[in-house]
């Protein structure tokens, strides 16, 4: 796909992964629809990051844990932008939910915006996709190299990672890519501390941490692409290598 002046929507694109997502899209010639939670003023910086970029660029706020403000969300883009040419499922939470305490709200948190509301988002954005395009959802390499302490995030991860695949089946006929991007060392808890992050990198083949960047230059490689579909491209620096 050629992205000079198609349409991307990016949820969770006020921050980190988001934001890198959306200005790389902007970058390749794309308008993006922002979507943003509680980070209006992020959500802003982003806007006019796309905007310096050449894109046509609008904020849009809603509760991906909400279904119905899925779907509002959704209307408010078809009324600014008319349709949407790529779809990229970036919004996420990741809390630490140990299994000898988890509880049902937990649970059910982590799944309804890492699974759900992906799956929502597509459901939404297909009408304004009559001519194809290209979904990417960003799952994580925890979806199969798991850790302890976040079970509710791992399966959430894993749930959209199966979702990937059964909507690039469906949707193939449609001419509509779905992919994922699932990245490794990118980005660090807040009370990470330098050893922990040592400990990982050390199993990682490439010498360094990734970048939002660099997952934003999968995403643009996806959505470009019109043969790949059904695939989940690990971002990792060879974490995952067997």
């Amino acid at each position: 796909m050629e992205l000079h002046g198609k349409i991307a929507v990016v949820t969770g694109a006020a921050r980190r992964l988001g934001r890198a997502i959306a200005t790389g899209l902007a970058d390749a010639g794309a308008d993006v629809a922002v979507h943003y939670h509680r980070s209006a003023r992020a959500a802003d910086e982003t806007v006019q990051a796309v905007r310096r970029a050449g894109g046509r660029s609008e904020a849009f706020q809603a509760d991906l844990a909400d279904p119905a403000d899925i779907e509002r969300l959704f209307e408010a883009i078809a009324q600014t932008f008319s349709h949407v040419d790529v779809l990229v499922n970036s919004a996420a939470t990741y809390n630490r939910t140990p299994i000898d305490s988890l509880t049902a709200a937990q649970w059910d948190a982590e799944l309804a915006v890492n699974a759900r509301a992906p799956a929502l988002c597509i459901r939404y954005a297909l009408p304004l996709m009559p001519d194809g395009g290209a979904i990417v959802n960003i799952t994580d390499i925890a979806a199969e190299r798991t850790w302890p302490g976040f079970p509710a995030y791992c399966a959430s991860k894993a749930a959209l990672a199966a979702l990937t695949g059964s909507s690039a089946k469906a949707l193939a006929g449609r001419k509509i890519c779905v992919n994922a991007v699932a990245p490794g060392a990118i980005l660090w808890q807040d009370d990470c501390t330098e050893q922990q992050k040592q400990n990982v990198l050390k199993q990682v083949p490439l010498p360094r941490a990734g970048t939002p960047e660099d997952i934003a230059a999968a995403v643009v490689f996806l959505v470009r692409n019109d043969y790949i579909t059904g695939q989940t491209l690990r971002v990792d620096g060879g974490w995952c290598m067997r």
